[in-house]
């Protein structure tokens, strides 16, 4: 279930403009995502937009797919590295970095996920939902 965009979409790019994204996000809300994977993949928590089924990608043949997990998949591009969404699968929706949209400025962060295997390295001063890794997969079990 997509949820209606806001009306002006963003775009962003990777460091070297082979790929571009525009993207309708669903909110003005960003997300944070904890879990071993996403800090793995980018050396952080993992701050993104939620950006729908359908990203318009410009340069999509750059764009190179790893599924680290039967339920999605990573995007990135295949010249400089750039991580450009993550794909999950059993709702085709995409979540895209914050940090390659220069116009994501005004958005607020608004949840976090998999807070149990959040390291006490790095906190959030920011008032949001906060989901354990097992209330995150109970929800997706039901479809929520």
């Amino acid at each position: 279930m997509t949820r209606p965009a806001i009306a002006t979409p963003i775009e962003g790019t990777c460091l070297c403009g082979a790929v571009t994204l525009r993207i309708a996000p669903e909110s003005r809300h960003l997300d944070a995502c904890h879990c071993t994977m996403c800090r793995k993949w980018g050396g952080g928590p993992f701050l993104s937009l939620s950006a729908g089924d359908d990203p318009e990608i410009e340069g999509a043949e750059q764009v190179i797919r790893y599924a680290p997990s039967d339920w999605a998949e990573r995007g990135f591009c295949g010249a400089c590295g750039t991580h450009l969404f993550y794909f999950y699968k059993p709702q085709g929706t995409y979540a895209c970095p914050a940090g390659l949209f220069t116009d994501a400025a005004g958005f607020t962060l608004t949840s976090e996920i998999f807070v149990d295997e959040q390291p006490d390295y790095y906190h959030f001063t920011e008032d949001t939902v906060r989901k354990t890794g097992a209330q995150v997969i109970a929800e997706a079990a039901k479809g929520e």
